[in-house]
């Protein structure tokens, strides 16, 4: 039996062929998110940050507020400002935790990347930022603990889980220990390549270029990044195009640097505030 096609604005955030040029207005409250999070994978901050306000009022159902907050704290992260991505992170947990009603996920519907949201999805997006929150501020002990909440959650829940091994995998990269990271990020890269999304499948591989890098195999980094910069370039993932040059630029890779820059000065002019790494 075929799968039905995703909505467009879902397919914009988690499909194929992610990207912001043309999308339609939002009708719904989750078409607002898809569109937010769509945008934002693109690096247009200002767009998805207008599209973020207002779901974050109240009155926004609480699984989708959270998952607002928690989409806004990445943007807020990717501009290097993790102290400041905790507070909507925070506010993302609080909300959701007290209707969480199976953390196992056991009970969740078979569909978290294309369907509606249950409060599981949003929890493990809420965590899962805390602890790449902390990790940004120098508190690798405490990403842990939050990661190991996530652990038993993201079990049936794909999305949740890729997000997890990024997280997992940057901060074993912060300890000095990269085979770890090495194994989270390729068991990113084995649910990238299962799941729907381009953008998540080139997130995890880039991770594992970069986790290949820090283990010393500078020559086999290199050739990882090369199809993970051709599909940014492709698919308009400017934040993540930013990161693998800045990546290819420190392996030496002629022009990746004039890249970056480049990169990093239409990401200024889409509203980011610029100048850390792309945040899970």
């Amino acid at each position: 039996m075929v799968s039905p096609l995703p909505p467009l604005l879902a397919a914009a955030a988690f499909g194929p062929a992610p990207g912001a040029a043309g999308l339609p207005p939002a009708r719904t409250p989750l078409e607002r998110w898809h569109r937010a999070v769509a945008l934002g994978g693109a690096g247009r901050y200002a767009a998805a940050r207008a599209e973020l306000a207002v779901l974050t009022r109240p009155g926004t159902a609480p699984v989708l507020r959270s998952l607002a907050l928690s989409t806004t704290a990445s943007l807020v992260r990717q501009s290097g400002r993790h102290t400041a991505a905790a507070d909507p992170d925070g506010r993302a947990a609080a909300l959701i935790a007290g209707i969480v009603p199976d953390v196992r996920g056991d009970a969740a519907s078979p569909d978290p990347w294309f369907g509606t949201p249950e409060p599981i999805d949003a929890w493990c997006d809420a965590l899962t930022g805390l602890a790449a929150d902390a990790l940004g501020s120098a508190r690798p002990a405490l990403a842990f603990r939050l990661l190991a909440r996530v652990r038993e959650p993201a079990r049936t829940r794909p999305r949740a889980a890729i997000r997890l091994h990024w997280v997992t995998a940057e901060t074993a990269l912060s300890v000095g220990d990269p085979a770890t990271a090495l194994e989270h990020a390729a068991a990113a890269v084995e649910l990238g390549v299962q799941g729907p999304s381009t953008r998540h499948r080139v997130k995890s591989a880039l991770l594992l270029a970069a986790a290949t890098a820090a283990s010393g195999d500078s020559a086999r980094a290199m050739a990882l990044s090369e199809p993970v910069a051709h599909d940014c370039a492709a698919h308009d993932l400017l934040p993540l195009r930013w990161a693998t040059a800045m990546l290819r630029a420190g392996l030496g890779v002629a022009e990746a640097a004039a890249e970056a820059a480049g990169c990093a000065a239409l990401l200024r002019a889409r509203g980011g505030d610029f100048s850390g790494p792309a945040g899970s």
